[in-house]
Order: structure tokens, then sequence, then C-alpha cells
């Protein structure tokens, strides 16, 4: 066997790079968005066991809703591409340009065991550039064929050294084949089928058997006439050993999807729920349609479900032809290869091996599959047919008249097949390209209209989206998930009606209930997702909270294991004031998803409903451990350690905080709760760079700007509190409690007595009823001597709050001076040395304790919690908010609340004291 020349690895290379370098420029479509994008095993965060515990697309393989299809090894490509460079399309694109290469290269050296150098290169450089190729190449999720290839062609080149001097065993290729087989099984289910090429190779290649020779050792072996000779029981000694690993390999694939076989529906692939013989017939004629798209691949699609190819319902049908000669053609080449000994056979019969072969775990003849036609399956085929096509051209180009003629039309092929790749690799740069290039060629795949509307709704383009999904129903009147699409989107365009028709037709075309069914045969995963879309748009309806909860216990009734459908409950039972029903639906998703670190945070969420911190605090921690970068869940923990009071967590909670501002450095919020940790500690330099930090981040930030006026006023700062303050107004001209505060630092510290009653009569007309503001305005009227005016205004406050005892005494004080006033004439006023002030300042910081009372409650929440509904088809899946909620003052608080209490009383005691002295 020839040893393949770095000129060859070069030109192979060239003309891979020049075909597929243009790939790199593509984005994630199509699978690629569920096997990366939304695959979290790729994440370093995500534990590598995972690799071999989900399916390839990041589903526990013990779920029944997974695919089954187990490529641990692939994934672990996809997840060494995302530690060098997270989610950068071009970096996953080039890593599958190089593979393809690689296996051009291995193949090359494969076709040099039977073909001469020259028809060796021939196959290679066909293989290099077939258009059929596109799909596994540029489709990222096309490693899969090409890993696989990999270690398909290093398995096979591996056994063909298994042979010794006189037909001896080495088993050490045999060993490193099997390991390599089973590599490439990890990285794609057919990695399997070359053990039957290994098989076909020893047989009739290493062996040199023809039908002749092979039906006489039969008949000797059956009649039991005397001794198998040596090499034939070396070779079966051999064949037994490979059969026995593919067997040992088949039942460890088995264990793993836990003798399941993956739910599919009708639409992705029609022929296999239809009767006999539509069934038998349409996957028969699907072979010749394969074959032709190896041989004429002008018209490719990225999607061949659903209405692509119509069932052969008739032996009659005229397609039954193609069928027929397909079957002719692959007998006869096998006839000529098992009845004529010689080299020309032997390249005939290995081409037929290497394109039927690894087809049968694809053909649906054994079992059916997702697919009706998928163009990267062919990856592996189509290395038989470019070595039965060269084979081919060595015939013709060694016949002298037609040397010329076939170097000719080798150049054409060539030059075609790279122009149509280049070309084709365009379709794959965005969603919108590619299935729109899909529906060029097929107009009655509803799905392509599906995902075209699906690629427009992520623009967002709306309207235009609902006429490719409403096209969708029309030429798939069936199709549920079409008409849920058409919900969702009229959901979207905010026309609830339309869209509640639309969900309540789509489940219309559900399986209807029937007794001692198990649904979950029978109904595709996504397809119960119109339980919960519908559930989410009528629970915007107060009144209908019971009937979405009736849809999401149906949902659940279907699929015991759908997840989805308890946290949505759980989610509308929080809504509904029913906290221990939500823990319990939280409870049973966590027992079918442990590793979900929302999960673990919506349950936390629940526990603050019931007033449980402490349980809240221990599943906000479970989060963390799965998650260490959940960010809600390290925000609200932080602010659970910062509200409990207790000093030993607030070096936990600061820590988790600034975690937080260093994933989102845009978010004042982060920084503003370290402010008021700072606040906690006493201190108060930290505290005000981290306010000044959350305003610069945030201007306008209501909470930060009046908590840093705060600040400022309870250290002396009173001054500095006033320009904060002004700009707080600036934005929040209606925030009472920073009028009060202004009011409050303009009479008592600036004497401004004029820009005090502004505030406080702003506040009256803001609210009228506001008992601090109109108390106030009662003292301001008391500093400008107008008794009279401040009688009336204590009498009018007092009737707002008639228990507020210090109202009470001041409305006495000023009308027993309104009184001696008019016995004896005008009453000299207190003098300036501030004993007046404090009449003004008990109410106008009562109630205004600490930060508290105005502390943001979470990233853009108001006072509640109320969590978020997580979608799975009407929107893209995202963690639940949590909305902080008041707590009730803790003992620290309460005290420091009292103590300010008694020392305004004390000050009213002074008051009192002046005010009465004639």
């Amino acid at each position: 066997m020839a040893e393949v020349s770095w000129k060859e690895v070069l030109l192979l290379t060239g003309v891979v790079v020049t075909c597929y370098w243009n790939s790199t420029s593509c984005g994630f479509v199509f699978d690629d968005v569920s096997a990366i994008l939304d695959n979290k095993d790729l994440h370093p965060s995500s534990s590598l066991k995972n690799l071999f515990h989900n399916d390839f697309w990041g589903t526990p393989m013990s779920e029944e809703r997974s695919h089954k299809s187990y490529r641990p090894l692939t994934v672990l490509t996809f997840r060494l591409n995302y530690l060098f460079s997270e989610l950068n399309s071009a970096y996953y694109h080039l890593t599958n340009l190089v593979l393809h290469a690689a296996v051009c290269v291995i193949y090359l050296k494969v076709c040099q065991l039977f073909l001469d150098r020259k028809s060796s290169l021939v196959a290679s450089l066909l293989f290099a550039v077939h258009p059929i190729h596109t799909e596994a190449v540029t489709g990222v999720v096309g490693r899969a064929e090409l890993l696989s290839s990999v270690f398909f062609l290093a398995a096979f080149l591996s056994y063909t050294k298994s042979k010794g001097p006189n037909n001896s065993i080495v088993w050490t290729p045999i060993v490193v084949t099997i390991t390599l087989v089973a590599a490439a099984t990890l990285c794609k289910e057919q990695g399997i089928t070359v053990i039957g090429i290994c098989f076909v190779y020893e047989i009739f290649v290493a062996q040199g058997f023809t039908l002749h020779v092979l039906r006489e050792i039969v008949v000797h072996m059956v009649q039991g006439k005397g001794y198998l000779p040596s090499w034939v029981l070396q070779t079966l000694i051999k064949l037994i050993f490979l059969m026995l690993s593919t067997l040992l390999l088949v039942i460890v694939r088995v264990q793993v999807i836990q003798s399941q076989l993956p739910v599919f529906t009708r639409f992705d692939n029609p022929a296999a729920v239809s009767p006999s013989p539509s069934r038998q017939l349409t996957f028969n004629y699907l072979l010749p349609l394969n074959g032709w798209l190896l041989l004429n691949p002008s018209e490719l699609c990225c999607d061949w479900t659903m209405g692509t190819v119509p069932l052969v319902e008739s032996i009659l049908d005229v397609r039954n032809l193609a069928t027929l000669a397909f079957y002719v053609l692959v007998a006869l080449l096998i006839h000529y290869s098992l009845r004529n000994p010689g080299e020309s056979s032997q390249v005939v019969l290995m081409a037929l091996s290497f394109m039927v072969l690894p087809f049968i775990p694809a053909s649906n003849l054994f079992f059916p599959v997702g697919f009706v036609v998928a163009e990267r399956v062919l990856y592996v085929p189509s290395m038989g047919f470019c070595l039965l096509v060269a084979h081919g051209w060595k015939k013709i180009a060694g016949t002298r008249y037609l040397k010329k003629l076939a170097w000719i039309g080798l150049t054409i092929l060539l030059i075609a097949h790279t122009s149509k790749t280049i070309y084709r690799n365009w379709d794959w740069e965005s969603e919108y390209t590619l299935f729109m290039s899909g529906l060029k060629v097929n107009k009655n795949n509803a799905k392509l209209w599906n995902n075209v509307g699906h690629a427009l709704e992520n623009e967002p383009n709306y309207a235009k989206a609902l006429k490719y999904f409403i096209q969708a129903t029309r030429v798939q009147p069936d199709d549920i998930g079409a008409h849920m699409n058409v919900g969702r989107t009229y959901k979207n365009l905010n026309k609830t009606k339309e869209a509640e028709d639309a969900y309540m037709l789509a489940k219309s075309l559900m399986p209807q209930i029937i007794p001692g069914k198990k649904y979950a045969a029978r109904v595709a995963p996504n397809h119960l997702n119109v339980y919960i879309n519908l559930a989410n748009l009528i629970r915007g309806n107060e009144s209908r909270l019971e009937e979405a909860d009736q849809l999401y216990r149906q949902a659940i009734s279907m699929r015991p294991d759908f997840k989805q459908a308890y946290i949505n409950r759980g989610e509308l039972l929080l809504k509904m004031d029913r906290p221990q029903e939500a823990r319990d639906a939280y409870t049973r998703a966590l027992e079918l998803d442990r590793t979900n670190a929302d999960l673990w945070y919506n349950l936390a969420i629940v526990y603050i409903e019931l007033k449980d911190p402490s349980e809240a605090l221990k599943h906000f921690n479970q989060a963390l451990e799965i998650s260490s970068t959940h960010k809600l869940a390290l925000f609200n923990s932080g602010l659970l350690m910062q509200e409990s009071g207790e000093a030993s967590l607030r070096p936990e909670a600061k820590k988790r905080f600034l975690s937080y501002v260093e994933m989102e450095p845009q978010d004042a919020n982060g920084y503003f709760n370290l402010g008021m940790l700072a606040m906690d500690n006493k201190q108060n330099v930290e505290a005000e760079a981290w306010m000044r930090k959350s305003i610069e981040v945030q201007p306008g930030f209501r909470s930060a700007l009046f908590n840093l006026a705060l600040l400022y006023s309870q250290t002396g700062m009173e001054l500095e509190a006033l320009p904060v303050l002004t700009e707080l107004l600036h934005h929040h001209p209606e925030h009472i409690k920073g009028l009060i505060l202004k009011g409050d630092i303009l009479m008592n510290r600036m004497k401004d007595i004029k820009g005090a009653k502004w505030c406080f009569e702003r506040i009256l007309e803001i609210d009228p009823t506001n008992i601090q503001g109109k108390h106030n305005l009662c003292v301001v009227y008391f500093e400008e001597k107008d008794l009279a005016k401040a009688e009336f205004c204590l009498s009018e406050t007092l009737a707002l709050a008639p228990d507020e005892e210090y109202i009470h005494r001041h409305l006495s004080i000023v009308r027993s001076k309104l009184a001696a006033q008019s016995n004896s004439g005008p009453l000299p006023q207190p003098t300036s040395n501030g004993q007046t002030s404090p009449l003004g300042q008990e109410p106008s910081t009562k109630n205004m304790k600490g930060h508290h009372s105005e502390q943001k409650k979470g990233p853009g929440t108001a006072d509640a919690i109320e969590p978020h509904t997580e979608l799975t088809s009407d929107s893209k899946p995202s963690p639940n908010e949590l909305h902080r909620r008041t707590k009730k003052k803790s003992n620290k608080e309460i005290k420091e609340i009292e103590k300010k209490r008694a020392a305004a009383l004390k000050r009213l005691e002074e008051i009192e004291r002046i005010l009465n002295v004639e």
C-alpha cells in the first residue's frame, strides 16, 4: 500500500479550504441552535459527567423526550470549542473544515488499498468537493458525521493490518479496531457499521473468497467432511471476535438508551405511521431517491420531512419503477463482484459495502427514524459512491479513444461540484437564507414554512412571520406545531382572541383521552406545549386562573415527566396564593431534574412566600452549587442575608453582590445593595462610594439618590445632602420622602423657612392626607408667627390622625399661646438658639428609619415576590426573576426606631417647656 505524499495532502487540503472557507462566515442555524446555543453541556460550569448521561442535545437519556442520540465525544469537541471561543461560530465551522480535510486524507489512504494512486486521488477529490456534504461540513451539528468518519476509516485501516504471515492473526490491530469502532459509535451511531465493512473485506479481499469458494466451504461444514483448513479457522476466529465485540457494543448502546426508542411524530416521518403497503413502498423508494442525490446533487434541501416526499400509496405508482431499477442495478453489481474474481470485483464490492452498510441505520427498513431523507447521513455512503465513480473513470481513462474525454469530464465535474458547494454554503449563512433555499426546492413542507416564520420572528418581524405560519397550516392543516406558531405570533401582536383561537385549534388536534393508553408513546413533547402556551395566555385574566391550572394538570396527566408543566403550574399556584401546592409542584419538577439551578431558585421563592427565609437561603445556595454564576440567585441570596440583620452573614452577602456586579456591571442595583451593606456596617465612606457608583451607572436612580441624601443627613452632612435631594426631585418630583427630608434640612439647618414651606406644600399637592407633610407645614406657620393659621392647620392634621399624641400636644400649645396672646397682647417668640426647629424635626424623621424604607427590591422589580412564567414555545426559555417584598422590621431596626422616638419625645418636651414660658 502506497503512502500518502505531502503533495497529495496539500492538494486535498487546498481543495477543501477552497470549497468551505466561506462556511466560516456562517452562523448557528437549524439544529445548531439546540445542539450549541441551548446545550448547557457545553458550558464549563456543567460537569463533564453530564456528557455521558445526556444526549446530543443536552437532554438526559433517562427522559422520554430524549432524542436518544448518544454522541458524547462529539459534544466534547463542541465543549472544547466553547472553552476557547465560547459562541463564536467561525471557530466551530473552522473545526468542521479541518475535520473534513482530515477525513479526505484518510479516505485517500483507504482508496489506495483498492485503486492505483491516480484513481485514489480522483476518488478523494470527488469526495472532497461533493455538494451533498455541505450539510455535514457547513452545518455545525454535522460534526458527528465528520468525527465519526475519522474513527470509522481509522478502524478500517487498522483492521487491514490484522492479517499476518501464513494467514495468522495479528491481535493488536484488531483490538485497536474495536477501540476505534467504539470511539466512532460515541461520535455517531452509524460508526458501528464499519464492523460489517471489515467482514466484507476479510472474506472477499483479505481471503479472496468468491461465491463459488464460499459455497464449497459451507457445504463442507454442513456435511462435516473432515477438518477445515487452518486459514479458514483463523478467519472464523477473527469474524467471531468481531461479532462478539459488535454484540457487546450494541448491548451497551441499548442500555444507554434504556431500551427505549425516541418518540417521533407522523410529521417527522409520515411513512413510519402509514399502513401497509404504503409504508414499505415509500421506504424502499427512498433508497433510489438517496442514490439520485449522490448522482445529481442539483436540488438540495435542509429538511425533507412532512410532505416533501409524497407517500407511495399504490403499487401502480410510477416511482416504483425507480425502486425496481435501483434494486436491479445493485443486484447486478453484487452478482458481478461475487462471480468474477479479481481486483475490479473487489473494488466494486467494497464500494457497495461503503455505500450500503453505513446507510442501513438511516434507511427506515429495519426501524423508523426521525426523518425521511437527511443529506448529512450520506457523508459515509458517498465514500463508496466516489470509489465506484473513480473506478469507472479509471476504466474509461484506460481506453485509448476515451482518455481525453474522461479527463475533460472529470475536470468539468470537479469544477461544477466545487462551484455548487461554495454556492450552497451561503445558504447556511442564516436561518432565513437556509429555509428560504429549502422552499425553492420544495413548497410542500410545512416545516420549512414554519422555520422561515421562526427566522422572521427572531428579527422580530411578527406580521411577516404570521403569513408564513398561516401558510404552513394551509400546507399541512393537521400540523399542531404550525397552529401553535400562529397562536404565539398573534399573542406577540397583542391579538389575544385570535391567539386563543389558534391554540384551541391546535389543542383539538391533540390525541383524545383513551383510558389505559400511554400518552407519552403517542404525543411529541413539543406538542404538549400547546397546553402550556394556552394556559400562559389565559392566566393573564384573573378570572381564568383555575382554567389555566386545569390545562397544566392535563399536560401533566398526559406526560407525567413533563417538567415544564410543573414549573409553570408552580408559578401559577404562587399567583393564586397557594404556596404549599406550588412547593409540591416544584419539588416534583426537581425529582425530574435535580441539576436545574432555576428550579432550586424558584423553590427558594416559594419558601420566601411561606415566610421561611432560612429554607429559602438553603435553596438559593443549592442553586449556586449547581451554577455558581446564577446571577439572580447571587443577588437575591445576598439580599436575603442582608435583610436577615445578622452581621455574620454580611461578608458573604458582600461577596455575592461583588460577584453579581462583576457579571452585571451595568446593573445599578448591585452597587446600591453594596452601599446598603456598608451603611449597615456603619462604613459611611464606602457606602457613599457605592451609592455614587450606582447613580453613575443609572442616573436618576431614585433609591440610591434618596439613601445617599439620608446618609449625608444622618452623618451631619446636610449641606452635601441638598444637591443630591435636588437631583432626586428633578428626576422624581413627586418623591414625598425626599421632599420631607429636604424641607427638614432647609428649615432646621439652613433656616430657609420659605424653601421648607414650598416642600411641605408640594407634598400636600401630591397627597393631601400626608400627616408628616401637613404637620411640618403647621410648624412652618408657627415659625412664621402665624399662630391662627398654625392652629387651624394642626386642627386639620389632628382630624387626619386623631391618635397621634404629639399633634394633640402641639395643638394644645398653640391654642394656649393664642389665648395668652389675646389676653396680654403679642407674645415674644422663642429665641433663636435652635429650640424651635425640633417641632418640625420629629415628624419629618418619623417613618424615615434607615434605608430599608426606600430600598430597591431587586433588579427592575417592585415590592412583591411575583416569579415570571418560564416558556418553551411562546418565548425562549429564561429563569424566573425574584421581586423582593417588604420585610418585617428586624429587632435591631425596632430598637433604633424606639431610640429615635425617645429622642423625638425629649425634643417635644423641650419645645413644650419653651412655648409655655410667658
